[in-house]
């Protein structure tokens, strides 16, 4: 059973949210009472995700929005708190994981776009809704990291950087607006049963049977898990928590 919050009069802002973990948060922000702004570079899935959302009687706006690009991600900010008259919440999930590469083989392009998406746009959007934030005097950022930010993995090491970073910016900024009432933590999730990683089983990048036997839990995570993390972390009952990294990872990062 998943625990409730009650986020009525509040507005929550999502990246990467037309699939996968960003929209179970959306969807779980929504539930609570929240508006909710999403914000995806697809614009048929995020205007659908905001459908689904208001044709169940809540408060949604799409939003289109590629986060590597600084001038979207502030307009998309802005238009969320707009609409809807501030920015209490965000989380910042947009992300890419790139093929497997050997660290010597990898192409600059290919890091390049790694950053910009899973770093420089959680680095964007965090700092958009920051400017929100500090103005109002509170309010609650989770960032998206991974078991990849806590951990090294061959093939990935472009991929692991970005997550890494995350972290840093997390802990970073946590020290930073703290005693302005901003919290601001990363959730850093395992394998979760996603579109993305149902991409990578089905290209031969990811064989399902190991990564659910490479944890204590031996199943893959869902979306609403992680969304319920998110929902934790925003709520006051996480009033005490900021500048962590989170794992919720079925025991991957307790080996």
């Amino acid at each position: 059973m998943n625990p409730t919050y009650d986020f009525t009069g509040r507005v929550a802002f999502v990246t990467g949210a037309s699939s996968g973990m960003g929209l179970a948060a959306a969807r779980a922000f929504a539930a609570a009472g929240a508006a909710v702004g999403l914000a995806d570079i697809d614009e048929t899935a995020v205007e659908a995700a905001a459908k689904e959302l208001t044709d169940a009687g809540h408060q949604a706006l799409p939003l289109v929005c590629d986060v590597s690009d600084e001038d979207q991600v502030a307009a998309a900010v802005d238009r969320t708190a707009e609409t809807f008259g501030r920015l209490d919440m965000a989380y910042n999930n947009a992300g890419i994981m790139p093929p497997p590469t050997d660290a010597a083989d990898e192409s600059a392009d290919q890091f390049d776009r790694v950053q910009a998406i899973n770093l420089r746009g959680v680095w964007a959007s965090m700092k958009h809704e920051l400017r929100h934030m500090r103005d109002q005097g509170g309010g609650a950022i989770v960032n998206c990291s991974s078991l990849g930010g806590l951990v090294g993995n061959p093939g990935r090491a472009a991929y692991h950087a970005t997550k890494h970073g995350v972290i840093g910016l997390t802990r970073s900024a946590a020290l930073e607006y703290g005693p302005r009432g901003v919290r601001v933590n990363a959730v850093c999730p395992g394998t979760i049963a996603t579109p993305m990683v149902d991409a990578m089983v089905e290209g031969g990048e990811l064989d399902r049977s190991q990564a659910e036997a490479g944890q204590a839990i031996q199943r893959l995570g869902s979306a609403e898990e992680i969304a319920q993390a998110v929902l934790w972390l925003c709520s006051d009952g996480a009033g005490y928590v900021t500048g962590i990294a989170l794992p919720v990872d079925g025991g991957y990062t307790a080996q």
